[in-house]
């Protein structure tokens, strides 16, 4: 673990499963002390929109929209097999996957620890966590395998564009197969507000800093002004879920366990279809462990935000995406740890 931290993995990301249980703690300290201040801010909506959520969501998102280098989407042509599984991966299978194996084992494998009402409830935030491929944490983890970063680069900026036209229709798709009616306005306002907003300030932010500072400036000085930002913001919306789901976690603590096992395997599977994929295809090591670690983690920020738009902050659905935060760092420090075990069964990339 202390190698990993080195190769840099923050503190608070090394140990983000720790701060959601103590969030998890503190926000049902909160629901049960102050049921009526919980109730305040979840009557404190427009469209249907949490407004104390949705500040605190582009607190966390705007930031990691801010180092997305969309410049690099120029580079797709080269080497474009490892663009190809990813997009494939994240876009073809993953989502269908997601809702084939939650369905499976929320609906036959757990029915009897779970009522069917509140397991549609939970496979609509398996779905959600599913359509949203990771664009931020997938830095963290393609340093600590080692991988390209310019090419992790261009793999996020194409994700974060496609996410603006697939995400909703395959949302919309699989939420209706699983008879759960979601408004394709409500679907399109939360990616206007937690993709499309956040995204364009982030670009011109960035345009506009490294035009009066220098890139250099905005990459080592700028960006990490905001840090502790997005840190606090991630943790106070886990505080207000968590605080809304007091009743439910307090009456079904096992829940979240079973939530957990099918998103955990789901990114086991996911992973190795990925880097399997790679492997046949003989891409370098350092593309193919960043391609695989895109396809198994979750933009978990933005279907946090979307799950709390389409359902509200207390339902089941909104907990089943906060289990994927609580499940995603030490399952892909996991991952992280197979992917540097087995870089010898790759070729290396060619030097000049």
């Amino acid at each position: 673990m202390s190698q990993e931290k080195q190769e840099g993995i923050s503190f608070f990301n090394c140990y983000l499963t720790v701060w959601v249980f103590l969030c998890m703690a503190a926000g049902v300290l909160l629901g049960k002390a102050a049921p009526s201040v919980t109730a305040f801010l979840g009557n404190m909506t427009i469209a249907g929109i949490s407004i104390p959520i949705a500040i605190l969501i582009w607190v966390m998102i705007y930031p990691m929209m801010m180092k997305v280098d969309f410049e690099s989407v120029r580079e797709i042509g080269k080497n474009p097999k490892g663009l190809i599984v990813t997009w494939v991966v994240n876009w073809l299978i993953k989502p269908f996957t997601m809702y084939g194996i939650a369905s499976f084992f929320l609906f036959v494998v757990f029915k009897a620890w779970i009522a069917p009402d509140i397991a549609t409830q939970y496979l609509a935030g398996a779905v959600l966590l599913g359509a949203a491929p990771c664009t931020a944490m997938v830095f963290v983890w393609s340093s600590l395998t080692k991988g390209n970063p310019a090419y992790t680069v261009v793999q996020v900026a194409t994700n974060d564009l496609i996410i603006l036209v697939l995400f909703v229709l395959i949302v919309k798709f699989l939420l209706g197969v699983s008879h759960v009616e979601v408004p394709y306005s409500t679907l399109f306002l939360s990616v206007l507000l937690f993709v499309v907003i956040p995204l364009a300030g982030g670009i011109l932010t960035r345009i506009s800093v490294i035009k009066s500072h220098g890139r250099e400036y905005f990459e080592k000085t700028f960006i990490h002004k905001f840090d502790n930002a997005t840190t606090i913001g991630l943790l106070l919306t886990l505080i207000l879920i968590f605080a809304g789901q007091t009743e439910v976690i307090l009456s079904n603590p096992l829940h979240i366990v079973l939530i957990a096992v099918p998103l955990i395997l789901q990114t086991f599977l996911i992973f190795f279809i990925a880097y399997g994929a790679c492997r046949i295809l003989k891409l370098p090591y350092d593309i193919s462990a960043p391609a695989a670690m895109i396809g198994a983690s979750n933009f978990f920020e933005l279907s946090v935000a979307v799950a709390i738009a389409l359902f509200g902050t207390t339902s089941p659905a909104a907990l089943a995406t906060t289990v994927g935060v609580l499940t995603e760092v030490p399952v892909m420090l996991t991952l992280v740890r197979i992917a540097n075990s087995t870089q010898d069964y790759f070729p290396k990339r060619k030097t000049r």
